[in-house]
């Protein structure tokens, strides 16, 4: 059982299901829709693809840390991390 997709994997398994699109043609189409999905979540926007889950953007608040080289403690600043959670389809098809 293979255990990653990387991009050109995916692009090859797009292509074979999908002979009358040239490979460049498919490049372009998964490029625009994860440019369209990072751009959305650059303005905090929420990406909803049905039966697929939803890509949103979670504020993660400033927390204590410790460096696990030299046990130093450390304060980390807050950030906006991407968040994904999958749809109602997604979950059924991987627990049957």
């Amino acid at each position: 059982m293979k255990t990653t997709l990387n991009q050109s994997e995916l692009l090859s398994e797009l292509a074979r299901a999908n002979p009358h699109l040239t490979r460049r043609d498919l490049e372009k189409i998964v490029a625009v829709i994860l440019e369209e999905i990072a751009a959305a979540l650059e303005e905090r926007a929420r990406v909803e693809l049905r039966g697929f889950g939803v890509f949103a953007v979670k504020w993660r608040r400033a927390r204590a840390a410790r460096n696990p080289r030299t046990g130093e403690q450390l304060l980390t600043r807050g950030s906006f991390v991407p968040f994904f959670k999958s749809g109602k389809v997604l979950r059924e098809a991987l627990n049957p």
